[in-house]
């Protein structure tokens, strides 16, 4: 259970009084020295009971929040530390404690690719080696998926800047198809990521459309402040990616219903990773293949995905796609490479 910050402000109170061993502090004592510091930097001025405080020092006794704080009573009346050297501020981290800090850090450490977390960069560095060093340099638990190598990842930081300041700005883009790049104004309204590759989604200046971007194929980004920013007022990112698996897609185009059998073997990772939230089960039979059903729009990435599993699922509608996966089947065991786009 979660403690709140009026309660470790408590805590950290108690904690002092009964370091100063020059003083014996009875109930009424804490009481006193608690509601003055909740008033001091909380500004509640409401009294507090002799129950909490009661509460409170039962709490520091017991491994609930790991201090096992050792407070005993001299005298029927005085509160104090059996160990005169203890503070809840020295006590160590326990191996769940330790576990997760390992983890969160590592998390942060993934993190610190965006502007927000710039400023924290040499923070979590620092605590990272400190608390590799209290873990004994264990093995973490959570590997997130990332490239370090991947091109475009500096552009992260930069428009994530102008889409915080709604900044016009002028790019420079070529494309696997193009044999040179072009330089155009570009208008940003949200970075995505998909399939550990970042893009930009906005629109040319001048563009009816929404055009997506990948990150590394820019070949140089310039703001320019005194340009007019443009977005539409209607424009909802999270909807316009709903609708579909992946980045890409014709403005033009409409979900319609793909339908698919996967067989026995890949049928339980289709249920436990839908492929879109939009997926359902049509039909099951007792051999375990399964009907699958998803409401998306056809592009690049679900093409992909769907050849990904190879014989493992047949797509049966609509019958443009169908046709296409097969025959993309049918190229690959021929030896045949076709580019998709």
């Amino acid at each position: 259970m979660p403690v709140n910050r009026n309660a470790l402000l408590r805590y950290k109170t108690i904690d002092h009084c009964l370091c100063n061993r020059y003083r014996q502090w009875t109930l009424e004592d804490l009481i006193e020295a608690c509601s003055d510091a909740l008033y001091e930097y909380e500004g509640i001025r409401k009294g507090i009971s002799r129950r909490t405080i009661q509460l409170d020092i039962q709490t520091m006794r017991s491994d609930r929040l790991g201090y096992n704080a050792p407070i005993i009573v001299v005298d029927n009346k005085y509160y104090t530390y059996e160990d005169p050297n203890y503070s809840i501020l020295h006590s160590p981290l326990t191996e769940r404690d330790m576990t997760e800090l390992v983890e969160a850090v590592g998390v942060l450490k993934q993190m610190t690719v965006f502007p927000a977390m710039a400023g924290v960069t040499d923070l979590v560095s620092r605590m990272e080696e400190q608390v590799s060093m209290a873990a004994g340099n264990r093995t973490p638990l959570i590997l997130m998926e990332r490239n370090d190598r991947l091109k475009g990842l500096g552009y992260v930081p930069v428009l994530y800047e102008a889409l915080k300041n709604k900044c016009t700005q002028e790019m420079v883009y070529q494309s696997f198809k193009a044999k040179k790049p072009s330089t155009f104004i570009f208008y940003p309204y949200v970075l995505k990521e998909f399939n550990n590759r970042w893009f930009v989604l906005g629109k040319k200046a001048k563009s009816r459309f929404m055009n997506i971007f990948a990150l590394d194929r820019i070949h140089s980004l310039r703001s320019l402040p005194d340009e007019p920013y443009f977005r539409p007022a209607d424009f909802d990112a999270e909807k316009y990616f709903s609708e579909m698996v992946g980045v890409s897609r014709n403005e033009n185009e409409k979900p319609q219903t793909v339908k698919f059998w996967a067989s026995e073997m890949d049928s339980p990772y289709f249920i436990t990773k839908p492929l879109h939230h939009t997926q359902e089960i049509i039909e099951q039979k007792e051999t375990g293949e399964t009907l699958f059903g998803i409401k998306v729009i056809i592009n690049r990435e679900l093409m992909r995905e769907l050849l990904g599993f190879g014989p493992g699922i047949k797509v049966i509608a609509p019958e443009a796609l169908a046709a296409y996966i097969k025959k993309r089947h049918r190229d690959a065991a021929e030896g045949i490479l076709k580019s998709s786009s």
